[in-house]
């Protein structure tokens, strides 16, 4: 059986047979101690997933279209994988153009290509989650225009191999909506929940299950909304004990949380 040499190892036997000058031994050398792989714009971290348990995500917001495409094709060569956040209609177009088979979600502005052989399948959306040895997710999301930062957190965890279960337009107007669903929305082992206005479900589902609860507000609202702030306040100053709050409209950040406390629980 073949082993596995590392780029360490192999760079110092470059070094010793005389291919790569000291200069490029030592410029190398960090870079390999670093995980850092520099491309026009930007400089990679192609060690984070084994650092921190996710991969570098691009966050396309400010980014042109040819920096978004430019670091997207990077990742992909690079770790086999690729996902884009917050991107601009003009950088999804860009691509679907440059990237063959890339998935792109326009309401989310998301974007994402995984390898064949690379990672796990996730759960197609719409599809009923099986629940794999790291527990199960769940996103509810209080109404429909809540729905781009909910598919921003429901879609990272598949892009992570996690299944989802996904609970929506189920908000405090209408709460015989989430008591309906409550017994399904209890067997999730971490739960994501979104909501703009006064931001009042996840504490409403704080009081009703014992999984861990990450809340997100979202800029949805009228004038005193004050573009997220109320439904963040409301949440940081929850009845329910033990709510995690993210910042408002970071449905990346609360899957990347939820991805933490799933592995985390694995043997």
């Amino acid at each position: 059986m073949k082993k596995n040499v590392s780029p360490l190892l192999t760079l110092f036997r470059e070094f010793r047979a005389g291919r790569v000058t000291a200069r490029r031994f030592e410029e190398a050398l960090r870079g390999v101690e670093t995980g850092e792989q520099p491309v026009p714009g930007a400089v990679l971290d192609p060690g984070r997933e084994r650092r921190a348990g996710f991969p570098e995500a691009i966050y396309g917001a400010g980014k042109t279209p040819a920096q978004v495409v430019r670091i997207f094709q990077a990742l992909l060569d690079s770790a086999g994988k690729a996902l884009a956040t917050r991107c601009s209609p003009a950088a999804l177009r860009a691509l679907r153009r440059a990237v063959p088979d890339v998935s792109v979600h326009d309401g989310a502005g998301l974007a994402w290509k995984i390898a064949v052989g690379r990672g796990p399948r996730a759960t197609a959306p719409g599809r009923r989650a099986d629940r794999p040895a790291a527990g199960l997710a769940a996103v509810l999301a209080a109404g429909t225009s809540d729905l781009p930062v909910a598919e921003e957190a429901a879609l990272t965890l598949e892009f992570a191999g996690l299944p989802v279960e996904r609970f929506y337009d189920i908000g405090v107007a209408g709460i015989h909506r989430l008591f309906g669903r409550l017994e399904a929305i209890r067997q999730a082992d971490v739960l994501i929940v979104v909501a703009g206005m006064e931001g009042a479900l996840p504490s409403v589902v704080g009081g009703l299950v014992a999984a861990p609860v990450i809340a997100v507000p979202t800029s949805v609202g009228y004038g005193a909304s004050f573009q997220g702030l109320a439904a963040l306040l409301g949440m940081l100053n929850a009845c329910s004990a033990g709510l995690t709050v993210v910042n408002i409209d970071n449905g990346f950040g609360a899957a990347v949380a939820a991805i933490r406390i799933l592995r985390g629980k694995t043997p």
